[in-house]
């Protein structure tokens, strides 16, 4: 969910704390895996809050970030779209969802439906 709503949220502004406190409100450029953000026409305020600077832009490495706010519209409109994926039974992630852990291939491992050579080691 995380990513999906920053994706959904290029273009649109948002706050940024940083784990030092400093914060950064800007908009939404772009982001990636990692959720390293670039804004643009920022503003940067200190962590006691009493200075201010105006940045054109500014790139935020991913595990420097505490917390976003973002515009409560863009988490709605990314719920909505998750509940359709899921009631047209997309499931999205690692492997696409077609076989959990406990998926049998047939026919190979131990104790195989088939039968097998038996265990390995100690013949006898």
């Amino acid at each position: 969910l995380p990513l999906s709503l920053l994706n959904a949220a290029q273009g649109s502004p948002m706050l940024v704390e940083l784990k030092n406190g400093e914060t950064l409100n800007g908009h939404l450029v772009s982001c990636d895996t990692y959720m390293n953000l670039t804004l643009r026409e920022v503003v940067q305020t200190s962590p006691d809050g009493d200075r201010f600077y105006r940045l054109s832009e500014a790139y935020v490495r991913g595990n420097n970030i505490k917390y976003l706010r973002l515009p409560e519209e863009i988490i709605e409109v990314v719920k909505e779209q998750q509940a359709q994926q899921q009631a047209q039974g997309h499931h999205g992630g690692r492997g696409g969802g077609e076989r959990g852990r406990g998926y049998q291939r047939g026919g190979r491992g131990r104790g195989s439906a088939r039968g097998g050579r038996g265990g390995g080691r100690g013949r006898g």
